[in-house]
């Protein structure tokens, strides 16, 4: 008698679909400045950086485990480096976009084995520690402004045209890629190596798990990604301050957007960029109100849904738009011939 055989499956018929209509998403987006305003363009650029940055932090705390409230050290690297590559060293803006994300690794790689022996609450305080510094550093350097800022002279200069379309598809860069670099790192054996970090870092580590190595990697990227959306914002807005890009805000926003969209996933990060982003929009004039609402906003979903929405859905009706789970599949069942008979039923006899 054969027995069933089983294959390990990621995606099914109907990702190919999926897949389309993303590429069809993307290239809808791209043409998004040969026919909108500039006023639209420049909205958009904020909601992609939303989604850019939910993806990096959920990369850290919801598959890593490390729960960061201090990534806006990289973002206020990312922006004073735009200034520092483009004003002083004479690099184009477009290009000092992704080199200021390697500027916020310069900050990450001697950063991140200190914050590593730190756990917990301890890290997350930790990492705030190393944006205050950062924050401080850079408002007693008179060259850099001070504590007033300065204003991206280099991005200034350029037609408004060229500068708002290059912005743009910059932003829609960065957040395609933090989508693309979290689907393919998941699919990875590192991906593995994360669900199992973020379970039991001990047990990870005995199992054969380099966890140092696991959880540099990601707090290296992360670190690269929130640089360029540093970046990004300064391109967009020509103007940077310390108190402002070091704001703990950043780290806010994408916690929100997190824990609304869901903890652990792709899709999640997408979909609490698009609320958070609606609410921004419709709502922020409304002042502390506002504020008010994202907060109960979150403590309800922390409450209720402590996955976020997304991940009751998964609850729900095991839906994944993102194929990055593993799944059995039985790929040749047995067949009826094979299958042992039932057996007869007659009498029997019980042991006295």
């Amino acid at each position: 008698m054969s027995l069933p055989e089983y294959h390990v499956a990621r995606s099914s018929g109907w990702h190919r679909y999926v897949l389309v209509l993303g590429v069809l998403i993307v290239v809808g987006l791209a043409s998004v400045p040969l026919w909108a305003q500039n006023k639209i363009t420049h909205t958009l650029v904020t909601f992609l950086y939303l989604v850019a940055l939910g993806q990096f932090w959920n990369l850290l705390g919801g598959f890593a485990g490390l729960i960061s409230v201090g990534q806006q050290a990289y973002i206020g690297v990312g922006a004073y480096g735009l200034w520092l590559l483009g004003d002083v060293l004479g690099i184009h803006p477009f290009v000092a976009v992704i080199l200021a994300g390697l500027l916020a690794v310069v900050i990450a790689v001697p950063a991140a084995p200190l914050l590593f022996r730190l756990r917990g609450g301890y890290f997350a305080i930790g990492t705030w520690v190393v944006a205050e510094v950062m924050r401080l550093i850079v408002s007693n350097i008179q060259s850099t402004g001070g504590g007033s800022g300065k204003t991206i002279i280099s991005a200034a200069q350029m037609p408004i045209v060229t500068r708002m379309e290059g912005t743009y598809w910059l932003a829609l860069f960065v957040a395609v890629g933090s989508i693309l670099l979290v689907f393919f790192l998941l699919r990875s054996k590192l991906g593995l190596a994360l669900t199992s970090i973020r379970d039991n870092d001990l047990a990870a580590q005995s199992s054969g798990v380099n966890v140092f190595r696991a959880k540099m990697i990601v707090f290296v990227l992360s670190a690269f990604g929130c640089g360029m959306i540093g970046s990004v914002v300064a391109l967009n807005l020509l103007r940077i301050q310390p108190a402002a890009a070091f704001t703990v805000n950043w780290t806010g926003y994408a916690i929100f957007i997190v824990v609304i969209g869901g903890f652990g996933s792709i899709e999640g990060p997408i979909l609490g960029a698009i609320i958070y982003f609606a609410l921004q929009q419709t709502l922020s004039q409304y002042g502390p109100w506002y504020l008010l609402l994202l907060a109960a906003l979150a403590v309800v979903m922390a409450t209720k849904a402590p996955r976020g929405i997304w991940g009751w859905v998964d609850k729900r009706w095991h839906l994944h738009v993102f194929p990055v789970n593993r799944r059995l599949r039985l790929t040749s069942p047995v067949a009826e011939s094979q299958k042992p008979a039932a057996p007869e039923s007659g009498p029997t006899t019980e042991p006295a």
